[in-house]
Formats: structure tokens, sequence, C-alpha cells
């Protein structure tokens, strides 16, 4: 008696060889602009050029076009950084960690989750930079650099000087992790090109790649030694963001749970936003037999575990508030709760915290609509966590004569606007000009993860 029993759910289905991969990748990279990316591409540069308005205006006039104040010093800059930087978190653990672990299944995704990260950190950069007033000649004070002006140094006990190492460590190596990943791509379109512009252009990106067996050592060896440097990362660069608030004495903030706390939210963002952007792509460039069901099911899988994370934490934060007897520390979390900007912590509430337990649901879980659905309102609820951990934390400090409320202007909406219009401008010129799955690396799993892969007894 034969049994057909497969080990496994296929990472690639539709019964794909090697040329079909390089066919389905290469030719949307050589194939007209469509209708729907033209569209697309379009809608984004509309919103960046809306939202450079507000950039502008707030470069000539100064942040006092936000809508911060004496006592609410922070508000939606540092609220959108912090999320900006925590979206920018799956790319490392993706590419990284997962290849450490040898887990086969990030090769169709590792690609877009490390563009997703550049364009992230990118955006996340701009905030910090605007909010030090005039950045041509602010940035340099964030700087170790000597200084021509007098005996002042930078403050290497500020958490924001580490932000300034940490980001600027976390891009340079996530771009050049990125870009390696490329090289065997970019010389596989190189060889199939017959414009003589493209020809020059990708064959410039591919650096001379040749494909022989000495160039796929050097590139492995690359790859893992890039993966052990980044790994690191994916921990150390939430843990010193959430130093910015950790290291203070501000009721709310003043925890020693926020590393943790922070790095698990990071990667429960940064996959949602990776669920939302493949899920489009998947469907607008017909990669349905590279990117299937068990993608995200395993991605599903990962934001219901660190959503429980994240929502145990809220929890010991009460707990912790309550069991140290600090009464200002109390306060905090009962007015993030029942305060004025109670609606801010009920929403980030449902959404990060309930809305995750419905992937328990397999048929939820395997579910497109509602993935997407889900991985929006996943984000929608961590821009709340964030404002609501920033904004709630001071607007009522420990005198109630400088109580304050924090109302956004429309400089603060349109500069975060202009962020979204840039990521979403910069992905679909990615997801146009690059290949979109990594295609070498697909391949190399190709014979172990086809549907045809049976164990036959």
């Amino acid at each position: 008696m034969q049994v057909t029993s497969p080990v496994r759910e296929p990472l690639v289905t539709g019964g794909k060889t090697i040329h079909d991969v390089t066919e389905d990748v290469c030719s949307r990279v050589e194939q007209a602009p469509t209708k729907i990316w033209m569209l697309a591409i379009t809608a984004s540069i509309a919103l960046l050029l809306v939202g450079a308005y507000a950039v502008w205006r707030t470069l000539w006039d100064g942040i006092g076009m936000w809508g911060l104040n004496k006592t609410v010093g922070w508000a939606w800059d540092i609220t959108n950084f912090v999320w900006w930087v925590g979206i920018g978190h799956a790319g490392t653990l993706i590419s990284a960690v997962l290849l450490l672990f040898r887990q086969k299944w990030r090769t169709s995704i590792n690609r877009a989750a490390e563009a997703m990260t550049i364009f992230a950190v990118i955006c996340a950069a701009m905030f910090p930079l605007v909010h030090m007033g005039r950045v041509w000649i602010g940035f340099i004070w964030a700087l170790p650099l000597p200084n021509t002006f007098g005996s002042l140094w930078v403050n290497f006990n500020s958490p924001l000087l580490w932000d300034v190492f940490a980001i600027s460590t976390y891009f340079s190596v996530s771009l050049v992790f990125w870009y390696i990943g490329l090289i065997p791509d970019f010389g596989t379109i190189r060889d199939r090109a017959k414009n003589p512009i493209s020809k020059a252009v990708y064959g410039a990106l591919s650096m001379g790649w040749s494909g022989s067996a000495k160039a796929w050592m050097h590139y492995e060896a690359v790859s893992l030694i890039l993966a052990g440097l980044a790994t690191p990362l994916v921990l150390s660069v939430h843990t010193i963001v959430s130093f910015d608030f950790a290291t203070s004495v501000i009721p709310g903030w003043h925890t020693t749970i926020f590393p943790p706390y922070f790095v698990a939210g990071a990667i429960f963002s940064g996959f949602a936003m990776v669920l939302t952007l493949m899920l489009v792509t998947r469907k607008v460039y017909k990669l349905e037999d590279y990117i299937t069901m068990t993608h995200i099911e395993y991605m599903n899988y990962v934001i219901i575990t660190t959503g429980s994370i994240v929502g145990c934490a809220y929890i010991t934060e009460f707990f912790v508030a309550w069991y140290s007897g600090v009464e200002a520390e109390q306060y905090a979390f009962i007015n993030r709760a029942f305060g004025p900007y109670w609606w801010a912590y009920w929403s980030m509430m449902t959404c990060n915290v309930i809305s995750p337990q419905l992937f328990w649901f397999k048929k939820i879980r395997r579910s497109l609509v509602a993935t997407f659905i889900l991985s929006i309102i996943v984000n929608i609820g961590m821009w709340f966590e964030r404002f609501v951990i920033i904004v709630t934390s001071l607007h009522r400090d420990f005198l109630p004569s400088s109580w304050a409320m924090f109302y956004p202007t429309w400089a603060d909406v349109g500069f975060y606007l202009f962020t979204f219009g840039l990521f979403f401008t910069l992905f679909f010129a990615f997801a146009k000009f690059f290949p979109v799955v990594n295609m070498a690396e697909v391949k190399s799993v190709l014979k172990s993860s086809s549907g045809e892969i049976a164990d036959k007894k």
C-alpha cells in the first residue's frame, strides 16, 4: 500500500520551475507600467506634494507651526518617529534572524520587507531632524564631532544621542543587506535586457556579478556576516528608542518594562505593515504561487504572539503603577484610561489586544480579506499606542496649573501625510523597477518546497 503524505504545505505552488521563477519575477520589471501602477504612483506623488507644503512651512516658519505647547513638548512628531521606526523592524527580523535560523518561508517576502525597512527609517528620521529647528545647522550638534565654536560636546548620557548611533547603524546595515541580496537578481535582469539603457543601468547595479561558484560562495558568506551584525539591531534599536522615555522621571514613562515591550510592539506593527503591502503586491503582480497562504499564516502567527506580549505589557503597566504606591504613577495610568484622551487609549486596546486574537481562528487566519483589514487595524492601534504613551504622560504633569491639551494643527497632519506619500512613492518605484521577490533564494528552496514534494511509503 502506498500513501502520499506531504511533510508541510508547499512554499511555492503551481509546479514552478527555475525558468518560471525567472520569467514571473523579471517580466514585472521588463514590462511597461500598468494602469494600476500608474494610478498608485500618481496618488502617492500627489500626497507627497501636498505634504511637502506642510514640510516647507514648518522649515520656513519653525516648529511653532505644530500643535506643541509648553506642557506637551513632544506629540505627533515623536509619535510618528517611533511608529515609523517600529514599522521598519520587520524587515531586519525577516531578513537576518530568520536567515540565521534557516527558515525557508522568509524567501518570498524578505525582499519587500527589507525595502520597507529602508523607506520607513527614512520617514522616521525626518521627524527628529525637523524638530531640531534649523536642520542645516542642528543635525551637526547630534554628531560626536569636535566643536570648533567652544567646549560644548554632545551629551553621551542622553538616549537621544544613542538614537543617532542606533538608527544610523540600523539603516546602514539594512541598506547594505538589502542591496547585497539584489545583486544576483540584477545580474539576471542585466543578462535578459534588450534595451541598451536598461542593460547599462542593471549592469552597473549588478557590480559585475558573474554567477560563478566563487561569487556565490562570497555572496552567501557576506549574507551570513551581515545577518549576524543585523540580528542584535533587532533588539537594540527599539530598546534604545524606548530609553528616550524609560530613562526619564515622568510618570508613565519611568519603567523598566519599556525595552521588551517596545521591541515586541515594533515586530507587531512591522509584520502588520509587511502583510498590508505584500497582500496588495501579491494581487497586483500575480505572485500567488510565491507568496502563498503558508507565508500569510506564518506571519499571522507572529502577529498573534507579539500582540499577546503587547497586551500583557499593558496589563503589567497598570499592575506596576498600583504596586509602586506612587500616586503620580497611578494617576498617569488612570488618566490614560479615563481622562480626556480615553478614546485614544481604548482605540489602542481594541486594535492591539482584541483584534489580533481573531487570528486564533484558522478561517480568519487564512482569509486574505480579514488579514488585510486586521493588518491595517493593528497599525492604527500601534500609532495610538505611541500617541497615548507620549501625550497622556505629558499633558498632565506634577503641577495642575500647567496642565494642557494637545491639538494637532494642519502642519502636523500635513507632515505625517508627506511621510506616507514618500513611503509609498519609494515602495511603488521599488516594486516596478526592482525584482520584488528574491529570485535567487526562491530558486534555492524550490526543489524542497514545491507542491510536488511528498513523502512516499
